[in-house]
């Protein structure tokens, strides 16, 4: 079973890559059309984070995408306890 790893968090997806392929574009696909009632934009990112398991292409726009949250995420931390060190309200 082929597994996606995001934060601590580790989700299983299907075994077979033509399956796990097909998925992701289907998702791709029908997120496109997230302005219809049942479908949603949120298909999107689901379905590119499905086909980053096999493509070189997704797999390090996804690692660029998290490394960028990650530093984002630590500054903001930093700035808020250097706020909250001075006794600073914002």
């Amino acid at each position: 079973m082929a597994r996606i790893r995001i934060g601590r968090r580790s989700y299983t997806v299907p075994g077979s890559k033509p399956v796990r392929i097909a998925s992701g574009v289907l998702l791709v696909l029908m997120g496109i059309l997230g302005f219809l009632p049942i479908l949603g934009f949120w298909m999107i990112p689901l379905g590119l984070l499905l086909l980053s398991v096999d493509s070189w292409r997704i797999r390090r726009m996804r690692r660029r995408f998290e490394v960028w949250y990650g530093r984002r995420k630590r500054a903001k931390a930093a700035q808020k306890r250097a706020q909250g060190a001075s006794g600073e309200v914002a």
